[in-house]
């Protein structure tokens, strides 16, 4: 595809987003599966329902635009994934294993967050003023997911993770 206008750019980068969101909708189960924290599990159970609004909402976008909802392979959020799935296999405290979870999911988030407020900004240009508010809805949700994640990583993950790598040293001396 040669781009040589934003109405190209913008479709790109919905397909991008759109097979982000699918990869998503795997990866999820998953990162609820391997934490240890309640609170982290439904976080990515709330995150997951999300997502699945997510993928409705760029299939209306798709239909605003006349385009079949298909993806393009998102090899950003392949990566990210793949990351963090590394960590999913790691051994260790579940509490120091829940805040590396977490990091790998702050990254998805942020790399979201980008790709969604490009879109939004593509869509108000271009007119297109439904597109733009389902964009935003789903720009608000991954900023709250984002937001969710930094309160459960500073009110209990992280301090249990550094509660157990202290207990872990007086155990050793």
């Amino acid at each position: 595809m040669k781009l040589d206008k934003l109405q190209k750019l913008y479709i790109n980068e919905l397909r991008d987003l759109y097979n982000a969101e699918n990869q998503l909708l795997k990866a999820l189960p998953k990162m609820a599966k391997a934490a240890s924290s309640p609170e982290l599990k439904q976080a990515f159970e709330k995150h997951l329902e999300q997502t699945k609004s997510h993928v409705e909402r760029l299939e209306e976008v798709f239909e605003d635009i006349n385009e079949k909802p298909k993806g393009k392979t998102c090899h950003g959020m392949k990566g990210l994934i793949e990351e963090g799935s590394e960590i999913l296999q790691e051994e260790g405290d579940e509490s120091v294993i829940d805040a590396g979870i977490i990091v790998a999911a702050q990254k998805v988030e942020h790399y979201e967050i980008a790709g969604y407020g490009s879109v939004r900004t593509f869509a108000e240009l271009l007119g297109k003023e439904r597109s733009a508010e389902l964009l935003q809805t789903t720009l608000n949700e991954e900023s709250e997911t984002n937001e969710a994640l930094n309160q459960l990583a500073e009110e209990i993950v992280n301090p249990e993770a550094l509660m157990e790598a202290e207990l872990a040293g007086a155990r050793n001396q």
